[in-house]
Formats: C-alpha cells, structure tokens, sequence
C-alpha cells in the first residue's frame, strides 16, 4: 500500500521491441524518465473509500472489503516493476530492497501501532487487553493473518471484540509479499541468464505460474476452509503476482491508450470493482473464484494505462482522487483503531460518530503524510545513527515487548485454577449458598448487583466447560471425532450436542460424582447431531456432520448407556433455508433422530436450550467490564434473549416413551429479567455459553430435576 508510483516510462517497454510489444531478448535499457501514474493513485483513492465506507456502513455497500484485493494488484504491479529495472543480483541487493521498504512503510505502521497499543489500557475494557495486546505484536512482526487466520476456525471467537489492529493482516500479506518476491525475482532473472532465455518471458513464466497456483489453491481453500483461506498468503498470492504479471506484459501502445478502445477495457476494469463491491456480501465465498473480477478489474485498468477523452482518467486523476490516493496508506491505518476505539467512549456508533471518524482519519493521515512518511523517511535515508536497520531493530524491540508486557498485565486479570476457586468461595460466603449464581431467582433472594461479582469479566471469558481444555470437541469437517470420559461409576451416560451440551459438563460431572456416573462425551463445535443438513460454509461439513450425527448413534446405541443426555443451540439453519425460517425444517430434522434414538429404548433427556444473550449483547464479558450500568447495559429480557431451539420443540411434540424434556430457564431470568450477572456469578463467558463457575451453582437444580425424569439413574 505505499504510496509510490512514480514509474518510468521506460519500465513498462522494458523488454519489448517496437509499438508491437514483442519481447526483446537484447540487454536491458535504465530507465532515463520517470511518469506520474494518475490512474494508479486513482484506484488506491477507490480502495482506501471502498474499505473505510465498508467499516462504517457494511449494510449499505457489502462487498466493500474487495479494496483490500484492489490494492494488492497495485502492489503487485509497482514492485515488481521497480525489480525488473533493476533485479537484485546480490545479497546486499535484497536487503537494500527490504531496508527501502521498512524506511517507507514502518514508520506509520509502528506510529500507528504503538499509540494503539497505549490506547489500549486506556479505552478499551481489560477483558480484551490479554488478545489486543497480542494482536499488536503479531502485527508488529507483521504475522497477523496467520493469526487471525488460526483463531478463524474457531467457533468461540466468532463472539470476541474485534481487535484495534485486524486490519493489519493484508499489510502483513503485502510484507510477506516483499519478503520473498525479490528473491522469487532474482532466482528468475538468473534462471534465463543460466538458460540464455529472453529474461521478461522466464520471469513471466514464473509468474504465471505463481498465479495459476495460488488461485487454484485459494478456491480449493476457500471451499473447504473459508476462514483461513481468506487471511492466508498462499490463497492472496495470485492477487499479487497478477499485477506483477501486468508489469511484465507488453504495455499498451499509445494508440490503443488514447483511443476509444483503451477507454473501454478501463471502464470494464471500473464496472468488475463497482460490481464487486456493491454486490458481495459476506456470504460470499471469498477469496476464491470471486476474487478474480475486482482482481482482474484492476489489473486492466493498470494495463490499458487508459488517457484519452472517454476513459476514466479525469475521475482516477481528479485533485480529490489524488489527495487520497496520496494518503491511502495512512488513512488505512487509521481509520479502523478509531472505527473500533470510539464505541467504548461513545457508545453505538451514529451518523455524528461516524463523521467524526472520517475528519480524524483524513486530519492524521495528513499529519502522518506530511512528518511521518515524508519527513521521517528522509531522516532514515540521511541519518548515520538512526538507519533503517536500527529503526527495525528498535521499533520491533519496543512494541514486542510493550505488547508482550500488557499481554502479561491482561493474563493477570484472568483468575484461574485455585486463584478463581478461592474467590469463588469467599463470595459465596459473602452471598449466601442459597443465593449464589443460579439459585439466586427462585430463592427470591435480593439483587446483589455486579458487587461482588465472579468471576471477574476478564476470568469468566476462560471460565470454560473442561470439555475445551481436555480437547473433546469434532471440528473441521468432523473427520476427527474425540471423546472424553468423566468419572468411573457403574451409571453409563452420554452427553450429545455441541458446544450448548458441553456448557454442562461442570454441573454433570458435580452429579456423577455424587451419583456414581461415568459420563462420555459426544461433541462437536456448531454440529447438531440431526437427520437434517446444517448449511456450513462448505459441503464438507456438511455431509461431515451428518455422518458425525450418524455416528454418534451407533456409538450410542443396543443398550451401551443407562442415559443420553443432549441439548444444541441452532446456530446455523438447515440447508437452503435462512436462520430466521429453518423451525419447521429443523424441528423435522430433530424428530427423525429422536425416533431413530428412541427405538435403542435407552432414556433420552433433552435439555431445553438456555437463554441467548448474543441477540442483544455479543460478549457478556466485554460489556461487563465496560458499561457504566451493567446491569441496565448487559441484561436482557425472557423475550429478547429467547433461543431458538428445535430439538427441544421437536421432543415435546413427539412425545416418545423414552424421551423427557426438562427446562432450567427459570434459573436465568424471571418474569421481566434475564439478567448478566445472577447471584453475584457471570453466567456467560461469551454471548452464548455458561461460565463452568455457573453451571456447578446449577447441579444441584439439575440433579434434582433429572431425579424426577429418570429416578432410577
């Protein structure tokens, strides 16, 4: 995303011969003149508007996370026309070429990360401090969307706060881009030499073998895991290299760039990104296959360098395109900590909000312009002490280890093990065990508020079912089906579901100890063992989970068990209907498996669903540890936070001899309330699953109404 592209005119006839293009295996010419590129800073200005109006306003232009491919393509296309002027041919070649790069780039990044990283303590709630302040050392070393990339699959960070520096996961795309492509590069270049090929055609061979790679790989990924494909290197390669593969073709010929021909080819390229970014939505596979209209959108209007009356030129070369063409770096890096910093100061963000953050963007990416990117790299270029190198070598040295200090001070935050147990028991103490977590509603006892409260926010967001630590869960495509064993008395029971059974674990493992149950565990992440088709993200999942569902009933079948216990939050529809209108589907879905259950003739208890405060609230934590009122702020209502739930639906209409339904909802909220801290204990430890704190409060209600239900376990 720098913002050169000052490119010699020379540079795009590199290697060819004449107006007809035609690759010339001759030596190579330096470049004698440099041409300003109007058209290039006029798809950075399209990219920058098309990102930032994305964050502000998803709903109104959906696919506007395309500006991100935008730029790829234009930094594609400016490096490796600055290589093949001049390809490295040495050690102290390549890292000349690095040490440009940090001396252009590093300067704003570290600027911009390092007042994140202070902004941290300061404005954003201590629940996320411990993840954000990671996020930034990830970045610092530009590594981001690796992880991201690994927190992608998982299911349960899906409700975690956005971090303050996600957006840094294409810049770290684009430096891994610059680390390796120079080498790429040269190990090309030296491969004609050793071959006596034309140079232009092997590099652009090479090229174009990168493209046809990386892009079969990237719909190949983003078809069975979407999640990572879209923040790999390996499946935005392609991106890259397409516009490098622009800087290697034959230019256009002066004719066809003034003519109405030339105007076309840059208006398709417009009309592919326009598409693109009005029509995509986050259902949409991405990168894959679509990817390659605003990709290749871009890359012809670079190609067709179009600058005759019809084209597009007097819209990509206007004053306004070019001024954010010329601060598109810094306003990339800015816009978004603001996007994600203000709600914590203001609240949800409004129109008034929103301008503001496009004043504050504009004014700081003009200030970082003017003295950071400008003034600063000039001091790195003439500077004896303070190099680029050193700049690297300190700047790395102080954010990672500021980074790595408030990871440490977040970690602190997060009671666990005996320091969390403790804590539990003095507030129970204080509370009274008739009043504490979930036996505060039906003993009528009084509203004891957020003070005293366990655990802390920042501890309930680890406060998780053993189920995750001990690794009991099928994920991916559901290949891999573990399961854990609790306790070794004479009672079998299976416990089934997703992570809305696993929520339970603590409580069950309370009663098996007190009646002499050995439990094994059937989970999965978001797979509801059904008769009917979930609509995952890819058809490997999907037929995964039905067959995992398949599975779980032979396992559990001819008499293994003296009881299953099961329960699921319907977190994704059945296939080919949407969220909102999959009821009937699933519930059919539902029945079908309890019937094909029930004739095992082993009990069936289907725990109904708990309340869902991810309707209203996305991380109860986070809200806990940020509101001025909590109570009034992070509680919701029987109505609002009402869960959807067919299997429970589907159980109390069958009405099977060995199925019983039982219900602890009264235990979350009562007639008007449902509310985010109950007898003093955080229920939930995301918007959705208990804290394990919680649920034991809960063993003996459950015991007691599993007592009733099946007496004789």
């Amino acid at each position: 995303m720098s913002n050169n592209n000052q490119i010699s005119t020379l540079d795009r006839n590199s290697g060819t011969d004449g107006q007809h293009g035609r690759l010339r295996s001759g030596p190579q010419e330096l470049p004698k003149r440099r041409r300003f590129r109007g058209d290039i800073q006029g798809l950075r200005a399209i990219a920058v508007f098309l990102v930032v109006v994305y964050h502000l306003w998803p709903q109104r232009l959906t696919g506007g996370f395309i500006g991100v491919d935008v730029f790829f393509v234009i930094s594609g296309f400016l490096i490796t026309s600055h290589l093949m002027k001049q390809p490295p041919k040495s050690w102290s070649d390549l890292v000349s070429f690095w040490i440009r790069r940090v001396k252009r780039l590093l300067p704003a990044s570290f600027l911009v990360l390092g007042l994140t990283l202070a902004a941290i303590p300061l404005v954003a709630p201590v629940t996320v401090w411990r993840e954000w302040a990671a996020q930034v050392v990830s970045s610092t070393f530009y590594v981001q969307n690796w992880r991201l990339a690994s927190t992608s699959v998982d299911y349960l960070a899906a409700d975690n706060a956005v971090s303050a520096v996600q957006h840094f996961w294409s810049l770290s795309v684009e430096e891994q881009f610059y680390l390796f492509w120079p080498v790429i590069i040269a190990g090309l270049v030296a491969l004609a030499v050793v071959l006596r090929k034309n140079r232009n055609a092997v590099v652009a061979s090479g090229i174009g073998l990168v493209v046809v790679s990386s892009l079969i790989f990237s719909v190949i990924s983003t078809e069975n895991e979407p999640g990572i494909a879209y923040f790999s290197t390996f499946t935005r390669a392609w991106e890259l290299a397409a516009g490098a593969l622009v800087a290697l073709l034959p230019a256009a010929s002066n004719r066809l760039r003034k003519n109405a021909m030339g105007a076309l080819i840059a208006w398709v390229g417009i009309a592919a990104i326009a598409y693109a970014g009005l029509t995509y939505t986050g259902e949409t596979a991405f990168p894959g296959y679509a990817a390659a209209l605003p990709v290749f959108g871009t890359a012809a209007i670079i190609w067709a360098n179009a600058s005759g009356t019809p084209s597009p030129i007097g819209i990509l070369s206007h004053p306004v395109s070019r001024f954010l063409g010329d601060h598109s770096y810094s306003i990339y890096l800015w816009h978004w900590p603001l996007v994600v910093f203000l709600p914590f100061v203001s609240g949800t963000l409004g129109l008034v909000d929103k301008a503001l953050i496009i004043v504050a963007t504009i004014l700081l990416s003009v200030l970082t312009k003017k003295y950071v990117e400008d003034n600063f790299r000039k001091t790195l270029d003439t500077s004896k002490v303070l190099t680029g190198g050193r700049f690297l070598l300190v700047g790395t040295l102080v954010l990672g280890l500021s980074g790595t200090l408030l990871v440490g001070v977040g970690k602190n935050q997060e009671a666990t093990g005996d320091k969390l147990l403790t804590q539990v028991q003095r507030v129970e103490n204080q509370v009274g065990a008739n009043c504490f977590g979930g036996l505060a509603l039906v003993n009528e006892c009084a509203n004891t508020g957020v003070d005293p409260m366990v655990p802390s926010p920042a501890a309930a967001k680890n406060d998780k079912s053993q189920a995750y630590a001990d690794k009991c869960w099928a994920g991916g495509d559901f290949s891999e089906r573990p399961s854990c064993t609790y306790g070794t008395g004479q009672t079998k029971v299976a416990l089934v579901g997703n992570s809305h059974a696993g929520q339970w674990l603590p409580a069950l493992v309370d009663i098996a100890q007190e009646r002499d149950w050995t439990i094994t565990t059937y989970l999965a992440s978001s797979c509801a063992p059904t008769n009917a088709p979930t609509a995952f993200n890819t058809p490997a999942k999907v037929e995964g989970c039905l067959e995992y569902g398949r599975w779980v009933q032979e396992q559990t079948a001819n008499g293994k068990f003296d009881l299953i216990i099961t329960s699921n939050r319907q977190s994704l529809p059945v296939e080919g209907y949407s969220l909102k209108g999959t009821e009937r589907a699933a519930i059919e879905g539902y029945a079908g498996y309890l019937n094909d259950w029930a004739d095992a003739k082993t009990p069936i208890l289907v725990i109904r669903d708990t309340p869902f405060p991810g309707h209203t609230v996305s991380n109860v934590p986070d809200c806990l540890a940020s509101s001025a009122d909590p109570q009034r702020d992070c509680s919701g209502t029987p109505k609002t936070w009402r869960s959807l739930d067919p299997l429970a639906s589907a159980a109390k209409q069958e009405k099977l001899p060995y199925v019983s339904l039982i219900d602890m909802t009264e235990y979350f909220c009562d007639e008007s309330s449902c509310p985010a801290v109950i007898g003093s204990v955080v229920p939930y430890f995301d918007g959705s699953h208990l804290t394990a704190t919680f649920a034991r409060t809960l063993a003996p209600k459950l015991d007691g109404k599993i007592s009733v239900v099946f007496p004789g376990t």
